[in-house]
Order: C-alpha cells, then structure tokens, then sequence
C-alpha cells in the first residue's frame, strides 16, 4: 500500500510540474508569470505585515 501511495503522489507532483512549466500559445508558462509578478506581490505583502503591526501596537497600548 504504501508504495502505490507513493507512486500516486510522485505521478500528481510530475502532472503538476508538467503543468505549470507548459508554455502556451505566446511562449509563456505559468511559472513566468509568477516570477514576474513575485516582486510586486512581496512589496504587498510587507505592506499588510507593516499595517497588522501598526495595529497590533495601538491595540497594545
């Protein structure tokens, strides 16, 4: 049993590697664009960690 399990999630992880590595019609894949759009949603994200910190410390006090 437990190789058939292991089997079945090696073959899930390569579908999905395959997947999202697969370029489409204009030459991209899903991975290109999430590396593009990495940095801009890292700048996002510091911004709502800055603003749940502001908010934890009015709470604070």
């Amino acid at each position: 049993m437990g190789l058939f399990k292991t089997s079945l999630i090696g073959a899930a992880v390569y579908g999905a590697i395959k997947y999202i590595t697969k370029k489409d019609e204009t030459g991209r894949s899903i991975m290109d664009n999430i590396k593009d759009k990495a940095p801009e949603w890292m700048e996002k994200a510091k911004d709502v960690k800055d603003k749940f910190r502001t908010e934890l410390e009015r709470q604070r006090y």
